[in-house]
């Protein structure tokens, strides 16, 4: 039993900490309607253009207001209290999901107000979530990082589980709006846990290893009147120096931008596997039951030393299995069955699974990375560069991947992305050695 006990997720954050205990649980209800509406818009926009490449045109809209409003907003995350910034930007997310429920009640049918939501709904995300990881280490202890991330990730990976699955199953038998109503109804949990959050003010410049103080009242409101674009230069100044924390970003971006398969789903389901929205929400789920499975038997994550080794060997096992996915499109040939084909579903679903498994391992060990090697007076901004690569990283890759596949199908671009993220990989790891050697016991940036 202790084996077994050793091997599952550690819950001491959310026993020691109850405001981190609030935020995971309203964040989680959260989550999981923001999947439904991530699923239901893009088949909508298949379902009003009949092309994967439209859906990717998604991935730009949210792309750029990500990029300029992530990493200003970092910067508004390092000069503000962090309750109060994440607060806003939370209360305009949902003001927006709001906006995407009433286009499908009111039947207006257009992809380019799609679009121009999507494109809203990107830049309240690219301040709300640097806000709101940036918390996190103000609310654990440093020595329970892991396991919170680990936590977190859990959580996100169980909403893109049920999501899709609860996602497509709306559409199929309400239609879209039902499914955005609901997001826009759970997206209240998120509001009340920020709410319940206690004052987090910025603190004084200080480097790992220093203790942070409170940054007095009256320089705070100097800082917060100056916060401009030179905040947002001196975050990414800093980044230049850290080649560890830079290498966190670079090995992601291999993976998400070259092998993202989410924009491959909705032609998957319809044009290759059969099933329709169904398939695609089971391959959606597929990918989130893998990360679920990876941070369920997490316990083991916290005591790993060499973190950069495992974040290359997982983002190497993610592109394998993107690959596998490729392959099994390739045997089953695009036939447009009238039938799910149940057998190859499953088999496309077990390469989403493994990818999803080794796309959470990657990611508990680059947000500690982040976490432990950066200063608290930057964590806000460099927060802001990981929400861009994080979340903008995908989007570009949705665009990449859905030109890909106008040209030579969904099945060869999910083989060619793959291959490309491993052979990117290891070529950004030989450059940067460092990376290889990261010694969580003496953490380095």
């Amino acid at each position: 039993m202790a084996r077994v006990n050793g091997l599952l997720a550690d819950t001491t954050p959310l026993r020691t900490s109850p405001p981190f205990r609030r935020l995971w649980w309203g964040l989680g209800v959260s989550n999981l309607g923001s999947q439904l509406t991530v699923v239901a818009v893009g088949l909508q926009v298949y379902a009003l253009t009949q092309s994967s490449l439209a859906v990717g045109v998604l991935g730009i809209c949210a792309l750029v207001p990500l990029v300029v409003l992530g990493l200003y907003g970092g910067a508004l995350v390092d000069a503000y209290d962090r309750r109060k910034v994440a607060l806003a930007a939370s209360s305009a997310l949902w003001v927006v999901t709001a906006l995407i429920a009433l286009q499908a009640w009111f039947h207006v049918e257009s992809v380019g107000v799609l679009y121009g939501l999507v494109a809203l709904q990107s830049a309240a995300f690219a301040i709300n979530n640097p806000a709101r990881t940036a918390i996190i280490p103000r609310l654990v202890e440093p020595r329970l990082l892991p396991a919170a991330n680990a936590l977190q990730t859990l959580s996100w990976n169980v909403a893109l589980t049920v999501g899709p699955l609860g996602g497509a199953a709306l559409v199929a038998l309400w239609g879209y709006q039902v499914a955005y109503t609901i997001d826009a109804v759970l997206f209240a949990a998120a509001l009340w846990a920020v709410w319940r959050l206690p004052d987090l003010p910025p603190l004084a410049a200080s480097r790992p290893g220093a203790s942070p103080a409170a940054v007095d009242p009256a320089r705070r409101r100097r800082r917060s009147r100056v916060v401009g674009w030179r905040s947002v230069l001196d975050g990414l100044r800093y980044l230049g120096t850290q080649p560890t924390i830079r290498t966190t970003f670079l090995v992601d971006l291999a993976a998400m931008v070259l092998a993202s398969p989410r924009v491959l789903l909705p032609a998957a389901g319809v044009v290759w596997l059969g099933g329709g929205e169904t398939t695609t929400g089971v391959l959606a789920a597929a990918f989130a039951i893998g990360a679920v499975l990876a941070s369920a038997f997490s316990g083991g994550l916290s005591r790993v030393r060499w973190q950069g080794r495992v974040i290359v060997w997982a983002i190497t096992a993610y592109g394998a299995s993107i690959v596998l996915f490729g392959l099994v499109l390739v045997q089953v040939g695009a036939t447009s069955p009238g039938t799910a084909l149940v057998g190859w579903i499953v088999a496309a679903g077990v390469a989403l699974a493994l990818a999803g498994a080794s796309d959470a391992v990657s990611s508990v060990f680059r947000q500690t990375i982040l976490q432990t090697a950066a200063p608290d007076d930057m964590r806000g901004r460099l927060q802001g560069v990981f929400i861009v690569v994080v979340a903008g990283g995908p989007r570009l890759g949705e665009l990449v991947l859905g030109a890909d596949a106008a040209w030579v199908g969904e099945a060869w671009a999910a083989v060619i992305g793959g291959v490309a993220c491993v052979v990117v990989l290891w070529l950004v790891v030989r450059a940067q050695r460092g990376f290889w050697h990261y010694d969580a016991h003496h953490p380095e940036p």
